[in-house]
């Protein structure tokens, strides 16, 4: 499996960290896992289980804890925790480092940063963005959009419609996120986040009109960065032979990458209005997700829901 990183230079800038020191350029410095740590055990002596690859974060509690120590007892603890050599070390609350660390810091060339957030929001804030950025991903060709607060994925073969679907939709004042290649990444056991690549970010292809800027022919408020996958929609040209479903009773889904994703399949005609039809499933599969099926209901109130087994 790939191992993806991010620079630490990228998560100073998120975060808005101070550095009050480095041994090389930032940019130079790969992260390579998202879980971040608060050292306190391996300060007080017990090295079990460490693991030096994460980000380590020392607040108010581990600077009460060295505070107690002779000069001795710290300068050692300290030690044990730059000989592990971790990425990078985050001071919170903007506390003022003790001497020995910015001298082990540059013996040991490990990172020092300092944040004024409280130390819960930062590991809170770092957690979630290397959560995104190292999270396994994989690029689909369709078009991202967003429509009422739904994440609507559409797929299907080339010159189907997608894009010219995503400019209706972004004409009735939803959103798009990315068109062509959207790249999905796992950032849970339950959730896919949809991206664009950063070079072709806003811009839509239109067969027959060419490519256009979203952001700039409908203004800012008509994309967005990123957006979790809810539904997923096939589009595909109307197959006679095939049984489409009618009442949309049962929820099929599709797997991305571990994730059980809800689908459908709409097929396309002529004269069909792609843009209201989507509207329709988003609200329809928000609905499903707080408990309501409209589905079951007609069912009910036709007697007839003994009958689906």
């Amino acid at each position: 499996m790939t191992q993806f990183s991010v620079s630490l230079d990228k998560i100073v800038k998120e975060l808005k960290l101070e550095v009050i020191y480095t041994p090389t350029e930032l940019g130079k410095i790969p992260i390579y896992t998202e879980e971040v740590n608060r050292p306190g055990l391996l300060l007080s002596g017990y090295e079990n289980y460490f693991e030096p690859t994460r980000i380590q974060v020392l607040g108010n509690m581990e600077k009460g804890f060295l505070s107690t120590m002779t000069t001795e007892r710290r300068r050692e603890s300290l030690h044990r925790l730059f000989s592990k050599c971790p990425p990078a070390i985050v001071i919170t609350r903007g506390i003022e480092p003790f001497e020995e660390t910015v001298q082990y810091a540059a013996e040991f060339k490990v990172p020092v940063l300092r944040s004024a957030d409280h130390t819960s929001g930062l590991m809170s804030g770092l957690i979630s963005y290397l959560s995104v950025e190292l999270a396994p991903r994989i690029t689909r060709h369709g078009v991202l959009v967003e429509v009422y607060g739904e994440g609507i994925l559409i797929l299907g073969e080339s010159g189907v419609g997608k894009s010219e679907t995503a400019v209706e939709l972004v004409k009735r004042g939803h959103r798009l996120i990315a068109d062509d290649a959207v790249e999905l990444r796992r950032v849970s056991d339950r959730s896919i986040v949809g991206t664009a690549p950063e070079n072709i970010r806003h811009f839509i292809e239109l067969r027959g009109v060419g490519i256009i800027n979203v952001a700039r022919i409908f203004g800012s408020g008509a994309v967005k960065m990123s957006e979790k996958v809810d539904l997923v929609v096939e589009l595909e040209p109307w197959d006679k032979t095939k049984n489409y479903s009618r009442t949309g009773l049962e929820t099929e889904t599709t797997d991305i990458m571990g994730v059980a994703i809800p689908c459908t399949v709409i097929p396309v005609t002529p004269g069909r209005n792609l843009s209201v039809i989507l509207e329709a499933a988003a609200i329809n599969n928000r609905q499903k997700k707080m408990g309501y099926n409209a589905a079951r209901e007609l069912l009910d109130k036709l007697g007839l829901e003994n009958d689906i087994g």
